[in-house]
């Protein structure tokens, strides 16, 4: 499975709406993990937070109001994009679903194709690496569509797994990032690489970060992680 790959939780009691969802995600080249109730999703989510999150209304046992309710109610969670899909169409419904704290609201039946497009624009607002925009940092600049990085005007050489770190930690800069969480993110979930590999990887972005001078960015937090800034 291609590393940093965009990743979508859909969660939806249908099956027969789960796996169309699915396929035209994994289509869209997402990763896609499934769930049919909210017990299940809370636990997916905190296993392996999701980039984007599909969430029904109408779930059996804890609905998905409430699902959106308690994930935008914790820290580690409220960032995540909740697109809420449901067949209430009025008006008070949707101030209600957004008022709870989703990110977009759509009714059913819906477009598989606005769908999509309403996913691309919450993942470009979260993940800005993945439609090919410019990051900066201070005097780091990451331009993902050319695949270059330069830092105080002065290129930067990078191997891939350099690259897809730096992307990561500009994405969210101060963001404390465990090894384990870098590499689900860098190299992949269905990929075996052991946590000391990040260890090394994260030694060589340091290095090519200072090869035209300047502090080092990449912050080392004890028994946590790595963060930028």
């Amino acid at each position: 499975m291609p590393a940093n790959r965009p990743s979508v939780l859909v969660v939806e009691d249908e099956a027969a709406q789960r796996e169309v969802l699915a396929y035209n995600l994994q289509a869209e080249g997402y990763e896609v993990a499934r769930a049919e109730n909210g017990d299940d999703a809370l636990l997916l989510v905190e296993e392996a937070p999701p980039d984007v999150i599909i969430l029904d209304w109408m779930l059996p046992g804890v609905s998905g109001i409430e699902i959106c309710r308690r994930l935008k109610s914790r820290t580690e969670t409220r960032s995540i994009p909740v697109i809420m899909l449901s067949a209430r169409s009025e008006e008070g419904d949707r101030v209600r679903g957004l008022e709870t704290g989703a990110d977009d609201y759509v009714v059913k039946p819906y477009s598989v194709v606005e769908l999509m497009a309403r996913v691309r624009t919450q993942l470009r607002r979260i993940r800005p690496t993945t439609v090919g925009m410019r990051l900066e940092f201070e005097d780091i600049v990451l331009d993902s569509e050319t695949h270059k990085v330069t830092r105080n005007s002065k290129p930067i050489k990078l191997g891939p797994t350099e690259f897809r770190l730096l992307a990561t930690f500009m994405d969210k800069p101060g963001r404390v990032w465990s090894r384990e969480q870098l590499l689900d993110r860098v190299w992949g979930r269905d990929i075996y690489v052991d946590t000391r590999t990040v260890d090394v990887h994260v030694g060589r972005l340091r290095k090519a970060l200072c090869t035209h001078g300047g502090s080092n960015p990449v912050r080392t937090v004890r028994s946590a992680g790595y963060a930028l800034g």
